[in-house]
């Protein structure tokens, strides 16, 4: 993708998409960062090494604006915001209808707070290209931050009107089916998402939570057993598997889990909640 990672890691996570209760226990919430990005941040693409390459590469032609372009992607991917900031302002001084470092540039608004700066950076690169399915993804992530459902959605479908093959459309879009209890097309979603970015631990774990909702709780479990498998570090992923051990009676295996997801988040509430449940005497 053109748009710089998602720093899921390091970024605070923003969203809880759903709090339901099943059988008396609280639903571990799937949860986002700022942009909504399926994986990690690809901190090997920040590198010194690579950014001195990009330098070189632009050293030897100052008046490319791609390779401001690439290079302030990654910066962004090595948390270096004004310095990505920077390469973004060169690149579109240079190349003032290049939608998609406005594109990127808005992503690293994101990230440093400033949501304004950003929906004008996506609003900007989408009135240059139309059909831009990056700006709409990121765009939409802004609105469904801010608790505008309905134009986050409107993008999604967007993006996905324009045949993206970004999985983020998809699992944005189940995100929000969820949110409404639309399970089943929540699933579809996430299964698309899967097929797209089957390394991408976030739709199985959102996947589960929508097969929980319908007690599917086989299907539930084997996709919070896949999420942590492809992501051992995804708290949420493992207070849901915990959640599914304690409806069913194992208290010892579910406050195993909910207490690894402590550790890895120790401010995740739900976790904290299933351990205090489970741990209990």
């Amino acid at each position: 993708m053109n748009a710089v990672t998602e720093k899921r890691g390091g970024a605070a996570r923003a969203l809880a998409l759903t709090a339901a209760l099943f059988s008396g226990l609280a639903l571990a919430a799937c949860q986002s960062g700022p942009a909504g990005e399926l994986s990690r941040i690809d901190t090997a693409q920040g590198s010194s090494e690579n950014i001195s390459s990009l330098t070189q590469v632009i050293n030897a032609n100052p008046r490319d604006p791609e390779g401001y372009n690439v290079r302030g992607s990654a910066l962004g991917r090595g948390g270096k915001y004004p310095a990505a900031l920077k390469d973004f302002d060169t690149a579109i001084q240079l190349k003032p209808d290049f939608y998609q470092a406005y594109s990127n540039r808005a992503l690293i608004y994101r990230f440093m707070g400033d949501q304004a700066s950003a929906l004008n950076d996506y609003n900007r690169a989408i009135q240059i290209n139309p059909s831009y399915d990056a700006a709409y993804i990121g765009r939409g992530n802004l609105y469904r931050k801010a608790g505008r459902t309905r134009d986050a959605f409107n993008d999604f479908q967007k993006a996905i009107q324009l045949d993206t093959t970004d999985a983020r459309a998809y699992h944005n879009r189940g995100l929000i089916y969820q949110q409404q209890g639309q399970h089943n097309f929540a699933i579809e979603d996430f299964s698309t998402a899967i097929s797209l970015a089957p390394d991408a631990s976030e739709p199985y774990n959102g996947r589960g939570l929508s097969y929980l909702a319908l007690n599917q709780e086989d299907n539930a479990f084997a996709d919070f057993n896949m999420a942590i498998k492809l992501d051992s570090k995804n708290a949420e992923a493992w207070a849901n598997q915990a959640l599914v051990y304690e409806r069913r009676g194992d208290k010892a295996k579910a406050a195993k889990s909910y207490r690894e997801a402590v550790r890895l988040n120790p401010n995740y509430q739900p976790a904290k909640d299933g351990l205090s449940r489970t741990s209990a005497g």
